[in-house]
C-alpha cells in the first residue's frame, strides 16, 4: 500500500502488538526493526511516486543510489539498470502495451484450458472465436418445420 494512502488517524488495536495503533504506525514500527527493509521500502515508495508523476529524473536519481535493500529490490534495480534506456523511454511515454498483454494473456488462458491443440489452425479458430472477430455458424433449423 502507497505510504500515503495509510491511514493515519483511525486506532484500532493490534493484538501482535497488544496496544491500539494506526496503520502508519505499525509500518513504521516494522521498517524500525531492520535498516534494510526500511531502506527497500523508502526506495520503492519513491519508485512508485516517481512513475505516478512520470519524473525522469527522480527515477535515474533513484537507479544510482547507493543505499543498501533487499536482495529483491536490489535484484529489480539491477533489471532496471540493464534495461536504463526502455525504463526511461516507457515513464516519458504515453503509450501502453497493455492491450497486447491483455490478448496474450487470453491466448494463454486458452492453450492452458484445452490442455494445448494439436492443430495450429484450431488454435486461431478459438482466439477468433473469443475476440469475437469470427460468428459461430448458425444451428440448422430444418428440423423445426411447425
Amino acid at each position: 500500500m502507497k505510504y500515503d494512502k495509510l491511514n493515519k488517524t483511525t486506532l484500532y488495536y493490534d493484538c501482535h502488538f497488544k496496544d491500539y495503533l494506526t496503520q502508519e504506525d505499525v509500518v513504521l514500527d516494522g521498517l524500525d526493526c531492520n535498516k534494510d527493509l526500511k531502506n527497500t521500502y523508502w526506495i520503492m515508495q519513491d519508485f512508485m511516486a516517481a512513475i505516478q508523476n512520470k519524473d525522469v529524473k527522480q527515477i535515474i536519481h533513484l537507479l544510482n543510489s547507493e543505499q543498501t535493500v533487499g536482495k529483491q529490490m536490489y535484484q529489480t534495480l539491477l533489471t532496471f539498470k540493464h534495461n536504463y534506456t526502455g525504463v526511461l523511454n516507457g515513464i516519458s511515454s504515453n503509450y501502453s502495451n497493455g492491450c497486447l498483454e491483455d490478448v496474450n494473456r487470453k491466448i494463454k488462458q486458452i492453450e492452458r484450458t484445452a490442455y494445448g491443440y494439436n492443430n495450429f489452425r484450431h488454435l486461431l479458430i478459438r482466439i477468433r472465436l473469443e475476440e469475437n472477430l469470427v460468428k459461430e455458424k448458425e444451428p440448422n433449423n430444418y428440423f423445426l418445420v411447425a
